[in-house]
């Protein structure tokens, strides 16, 4: 229920996010995470994320980058 929103992730954000992703084995996630007193959290990763939200922030075509980079992954 929560609201997407366009932001720069830190460095360790975004470590955090590829590390979570990883953990679960996962390729291609949606991570949801927030700021707290002790820094940011991880709350969730998703396998199957819903991208209205986040197309609608970014003004991308998410599921057009996802489907290249498996295309992409599967060449290599």
């Amino acid at each position: 229920g929560g609201k997407a929103e366009l932001i720069e992730l830190s460095a360790e954000e975004e470590e955090m996010a590829i590390h979570a992703a990883r953990a679960l084995g996962l390729r291609v996630a949606g991570v949801d995470m927030i700021q707290s007193a002790r820094g940011p959290l991880v709350l969730e990763v998703n396998a199957s994320p819903g991208l209205e939200g986040i197309e609608q922030a970014t003004g991308k075509d998410i599921a057009g980058e996802i489907i290249a980079y498996v295309e992409r992954s599967v060449k290599h």
